[in-house]
C-alpha cells in the first residue's frame, strides 16, 4: 500500500500547491513588467500586484484574480511592452 499513500500525498500536494504556484507566477510576472508598459496598456501595476497579493489570503479569490490577470491583463501589457498596440 505505499503506492496509495504516495499517490494520495502527491495529489494533495498538487491540489494545495497549484493555487500558490499560480499566484506566485502572476505576481512575479506583474512585478517584472516595466511601468511604462503598464502605462501604455492603460493598466495599474500597483493595483494588480496588490490584488494578487491580497488574493493569497482568500484562495478562491486569489485563483480568480491571478487567472484573470494571466488571461486578460498580461497579454495586453506584454503587447505594449513589445510595441504592439491594438487598432
Amino acid at each position: 500500500m505505499p503506492w496509495a499513500d504516495l499517490t494520495r500525498t502527491t495529489l494533495l500536494t498538487l491540489f494545495f500547491g497549484a493555487p500558490l504556484a499560480l499566484t506566485a507566477w502572476a505576481l512575479l510576472d506583474a512585478a517584472r513588467r516595466p511601468r511604462w508598459a503598464w502605462a501604455l496598456a492603460e493598466r495599474n501595476q500597483v493595483l494588480w500586484m496588490t490584488l494578487i497579493l491580497m488574493g493569497v489570503l482568500l484562495v478562491c479569490g486569489g485563483v480568480l484574480v491571478s487567472t484573470w490577470y494571466l488571461w486578460r491583463v498580461r497579454p495586453v501589457v506584454a503587447a505594449a511592452e513589445e510595441g504592439r498596440f491594438p487598432g
